[in-house]
C-alpha cells in the first residue's frame, strides 16, 4: 500500500499540517525544522501497531511522554492527532483512512488516552471510537484497536502495513566496531548495529541475488571494487561481508567490513534496504559519507530498483543535499518544504511559480533549496 496524504495536529514541531505524499517524497528544510520528527510519525504508527512489545502507551513512553510529543504551541487544544489515507497502488485513490487522536488522561497516572480512533474503508466506517463500550470502561481508551489482534480482523491490512515500516540510518562505526563497542541495540536497530545479522537471516538464495545486484552497483561507484561475498567467522560463526579490490597482486586477500570506507558501507546499506521488501521505507540524509557524484544518482537508483521490483514500495527521504536535489528525474511536486515559524513549522508543497521555474530547466536544488536556507546564515563566518 501507499500513503497518499497525512494530516497532523499538535505533533512535535507541527501545530497543523495537511500534505500529500508520493511514491518518492523528498523532505527539505533547515536544521531543527522537523524533518526527523515528520518521519517519526510513521515510526510511531509502526510502534502502535505492534501487538507484541508495542502499543500506544509504549510508543508514547519511548518518545519521552506525551509532553514531548505535543507541539509546544498547543495552548488550549492539547489533543495530538494523526490522520492518513492509504491506497493500494501509487496512482490510485485512497481505500483506507485511519485517524488516531490522543491526549493525557489528566488525572491519576497521567496515561495517554485515546480521544478518537476511526477506520474507514471505501467510505464505510469500520471503527469509530470512543464507542459505547469505551464510555462504560475508560480503561479501554488506553489501547488502540490496531494493537489488539482480537479487535483488528476487519482492518488487519492496515495494521500489517504500519507494523513493517522500515527506517535505517546506518552509522558505519557501529557496524564496523559493533563487537568491540557492545552495549544495547535500539529496538528495530535504526542505526544498523545488527545490519549484518539482518543479512544473515535472509535466505541463501535471496541473499545471493541481492548481493549480486549490489556488487554490480558497487563496481560502478567504488574505485577498483571487484566483488562482494557473505561469510561466517570460522571461530564464532559471526556474519561478515567481504570485498575484493583490484590489486597489483592478483591473489590479494579479501577485506572485511571493518576495512570498508564509511561511504561504501552507507551505500551498501542503502542498496540492501531498497531491495529488502515492499514496506514503507524512511531514509534520513542518505547523502552522508558519499561522493556527490554518487549522491546525485540516488533518485534514479531508487527508481531503477523500483521498476524491476515485483512489489513497489514507498520511500520518504529527508535531505540537505544540493547534489541529490540536482537530479532532473525528481518530480518537483513530490518535494515538501518545511518552514519554521513563530507558531511551529509549516509544511508546504512547491507553489505554481516554483513549479513553473523548475519546468523551464532549473533544478529543484536551484529553485527550492534557497527557500530553506537559515536566515542570517551569512553572519556565521563572523563568529
Amino acid at each position: 500500500m501507499f500513503i497518499t496524504h497525512i494530516k497532523l495536529k499538535n505533533w512535535k514541531n507541527f501545530r497543523e499540517a495537511d500534505i500529500p505524499l508520493y511514491p518518492q517524497t523528498y523532505l527539505i528544510g533547515p536544521n531543527a525544522s522537523g524533518k526527523s520528527n515528520l518521519l517519526d510519525v510513521f515510526r510511531f504508527l509502526r510502534d502502535v501497531a505492534k501487538s507484541s512489545g508495542g502499543g500506544l502507551q509504549k510508543a508514547v513512553e519511548d518518545r519521552g511522554g506525551i509532553g514531548k510529543l505535543r507541539c509546544l504551541h498547543a495552548r488550549k487544544d492539547t489533543e495530538v492527532k494523526i490522520e492518513v489515507g492509504l491506497a493500494l497502488t501509487s496512482d490510485a485513490e485512497p481505500v483506507w483512512q485511519y485517524v488516531l487522536g490522543f491526549k493525557s488522561e489528566g488525572v491519576g497516572r497521567q496515561r495517554t488516552q485515546i480521544t478518537q480512533e476511526t477506520i474507514i474503508k471505501n467510505g464505510k466506517i469500520l471503527l469509530n471510537r470512543p464507542d459505547k463500550e469505551d464510555k462504560t470502561d475508560r480503561e479501554r481508551l488506553t489501547q488502540t484497536h490496531l494493537e489488539q489482534i482480537s479487535s483488528n480482523k476487519e482492518f488487519r491490512d492496515v495494521v500489517e502495513f504500519f507494523a513493517v515500516t522500515t527506517y535505517l540510518h546506518i552509522v558505519p562505526q557501529l557496524l564496523k566496531y559493533g563487537d568491540k563497542i557492545g552495549g544495547n541495540t535500539l529496538e528495530e536497530d535504526p542505526l544498523g548495529q545488527k545490519f549484518l545479522e539482518r543479512i544473515a537471516d535472509t535466505s541463501d538464495r535471496t541473499r545471493k541475488a541481492r548481493l549480486d545486484k549490489i556488487e554490480e552497483a558497487l563496481k560502478v561507484a567504488v574505485p577498483r571494487f571487484e566483488a562482494i561475498r557473505f561469510v561466517r567467522d570460522e571461530k564464532n560463526g559471526h556474519p561478515h561481508l567481504e570485498a575484493r579490490y583490484g590489486h597489483h597482486r592478483p591473489n590479494a586477500g579479501w577485506q572485511r567490513e571493518d576495512q570498508f570506507s564509511d561511504g561504501t558501507l552507507r551505500l551498501l546499506g542503502l542498496l540492501w534496504m531498497l531491495l529488502d521488501g515492499d514496506s514503507l521505507l524512511l531514509m534520513e540524509e542518505p547523502e552522508l559519507s558519499l561522493n556527490n557524484s554518487i549522491v546525485e544518482r540516488i533518485p534514479e537508483l531508487i527508481q531503477r530498483i523500483q521498476r524491476k521490483a515485483k512489489h513497489k514500495r514507498q520511500v520518504l527521504i529527508s535531505t540537505h543535499s544540493e547534489a541529490l536535489l540536482s537530479n532532473p528525474g525528481i518530480d518537483s511536486r513530490a518535494v515538501l518544504i518545511l518552514e519554521p515559524g513563530t507558531e511551529g513549522t509549516h509544511i508546504r508543497s512547491p507553489n505554481s511559480e516554483e513549479l513553473a521555474t523548475v519546468d523551464t530547466g532549473f533544478s529543484i536544488a536551484e529553485v527550492l533549496l534557497p527557500k530553506v536556507k537559515p536566515q542570517g546564515i551569512e553572519q556565521l563566518g563572523l563568529f
